[in-house]
């Protein structure tokens, strides 16, 4: 293979990992928000309504698939944000709700280690 060939095959690899950067708005490890008008904080301003959210109406609400919704409250709410996500039958149908005023976030805890 010639070196301008090996050249031309190796740019769409190139040009596309830089169309898929992390994009602006989403939330951050780091701890910062989503934009206000994103799919991510309009679900979480839905699970911390008093109502609660069901999936449908997640799924209604973003464009996503169940177990994209599904796959958001568990990595990303629970997980990365650490919120306290709770569930209730109501007629039939699950309906999921943030605890209001508490981020779940564990207050000032010790290390198990033990300090030298």
């Amino acid at each position: 293979m010639s070196k301008s060939a090996k050249k031309r095959s190796a740019a769409p690899y190139a040009a596309g990992a830089a169309a898929k950067a992390p994009q602006q708005g989403t939330v951050d490890p780091k701890g910062e928000k989503a934009e206000p008008g994103s799919k991510q904080s309009r679900v979480i301003a839905m699970l911390q309504s008093p109502a609660g959210a069901t999936i449908a109406a997640m799924m209604q609400a973003t464009g996503w698939q169940q177990h994209s919704v599904r796959g958001f409250l568990a990595g990303v709410v629970r997980k990365r944000l650490r919120l306290k996500l709770g569930s209730k039958k109501v007629d039939g149908t699950r309906v999921y709700r943030v605890a209001s005023g508490d981020s779940g976030k564990p207050g000032a805890r010790r290390s198990k280690r033990q300090s030298s």
